[in-house]
C-alpha cells in the first residue's frame, strides 16, 4: 500500500474518486474520508465507499465517515431537498445545474485538511474532473490552488499538504480506461443522484457513465450484459 508517505483519499463510492483512490495507492499510504450530507443516494454511496474500501484491506481506523448534513439543511441542491427535482441530463448545457451543492468539496476539504494535519499526511486526493463534469465550480483546478494556499496559511509551520487532483484533466472515459488498466473495482462504485438500486439513466451522472463507457468501447460492470 504505497510507500511510508500518507495521504487523505475523499472516497465518494463513485468512479473518479474510485480511481483516485487506485492511483492514490501506488505512493501512499491512504486514510480514506466520506462525507453523509443528506443526499438523495446517501445510504448507497456509503455502501460503495465501504466495499471498495474492504476491496482494498483498508482497515476501519483508516476509514472516516463524517456528518455534513449542514450542507442539507443549507440546501439549494437537487441531490438535497426532494422539493427540486434532479433534472433530466443535459450534457451540452453550459448552465451550473440544480445537482450543484453550494461549496461542497470546500466543506469535504476543511475536513480532510484537519484529518491530515492530524495523521501528519502530506496529500489529500480528490477526483476531481474538470473537463468533463458536469459545471461544478468547485471541480476546477484553480479551486485547488486556491485552497491548498489556504490549508498552509490555516495550518502549523510544520504542516505541508498538498491537494492532489490526478483525473482532473481527463475525460470519463480516459477515467475508465485508467481504471481497468489499475484493475480498479469500478463493479462496486455508484454514480446515480436519484436511485438507490438501479441507475435512473436519466441524470446527468448516469448519462456521462454511459457515455463514457461507450466511448472508452467497454461494458459497464454494474449493468446487466
Amino acid at each position: 500500500m504505497g510507500t511510508g508517505k500518507k495521504a487523505v483519499v475523499l472516497l465518494s463510492g463513485g468512479l473518479d474518486s474510485c480511481v483516485t483512490l487506485s492511483l492514490a495507492l501506488q505512493d501512499y499510504q491512504v486514510a480514506i474520508m466520506h462525507a453523509n450530507y443528506g443526499q438523495r443516494t446517501e445510504d448507497r454511496e456509503l455502501e460503495a465507499f465501504n466495499t471498495i474500501a474492504d476491496f482494498y484491506n483498508i482497515t476501519t481506523d483508516h476509514r472516516l465517515v463524517i456528518d455534513q448534513r449542514h450542507l442539507a439543511e443549507i440546501g439549494g441542491s437537487a441531490l438535497t431537498r426532494s422539493d427540486i427535482p434532479v433534472p433530466e441530463a443535459d450534457l451540452d448545457s453550459d448552465e451550473i445545474p440544480s445537482t450543484y451543492v453550494p461549496f461542497r468539496n470546500a466543506n469535504l476539504l476543511s475536513a480532510a485538511a484537519a484529518w491530515a494535519e492530524e495523521l501528519g499526511a502530506a496529500a489529500i486526493f480528490i477526483g476531481a474532473v474538470e473537463e468533463d463534469s458536469s459545471g461544478y465550480p468547485d471541480c476546477r483546478r484553480a479551486f485547488y490552488d486556491a485552497f491548498e494556499t489556504a490549508i498552509d496559511v490555516g495550518t502549523r509551520s510544520e504542516t505541508k499538504i498538498k491537494i492532489i487532483t490526478p483525473i482532473i484533466n481527463l475525460s470519463k472515459a480516459k477515467i475508465i480506461t485508467k481504471g481497468f488498466e489499475l484493475k480498479s473495482p469500478l463493479h462496486l462504485t455508484w454514480s446515480c443522484y436519484l436511485n438507490a438500486d438501479t441507475p435512473c439513466a436519466r441524470c446527468d451522472s448516469c448519462a456521462l457513465r454511459e457515455r463514457a463507457f461507450r466511448e472508452a468501447n467497454a461494458h459497464d460492470p454494474i449493468l446487466a450484459s
